[in-house]
């Protein structure tokens, strides 16, 4: 992969906590712009990822017993229907907290 130039103008207030920032982690300024820039792609196309698993699949949040260890949650037994639509099939979501 290639790289490329990009020239940016900044307040002098903002490069300065740029640079405060970039050096508590021991990074030059560009480099802590890229990452940063880098996680922020990230986050923006692993939301759009949960969306389109949403879409497909309906609201994993509907029907399901809340994960084991939260407030309310009951472990269901061994054998039991938990996780299965009324035919049996299990959910896409089913044990997945």
């Amino acid at each position: 992969m290639g790289s490329t130039v990009l020239s940016l103008r900044m307040d002098g207030e903002l490069l300065d906590r740029l640079r405060q920032h970039a050096a508590k982690r021991g990074m030059s300024v560009q480099d802590y712009v890229v990452r940063t820039l880098m996680r922020d792609d990230f986050d923006e196309r692993f939301k759009a990822a949960v969306e389109e698993t949403e879409r497909l699949y309906g609201d994993a949040a509907e029907g399901v017993p809340p994960p084991p260890g939260s407030r309310g949650s009951v472990t269901p037994p061994l054998g039991s229907q938990e996780g299965c639509d009324a035919a049996g099939h299990v959910r896409p979501s089913a044990g997945i907290a």
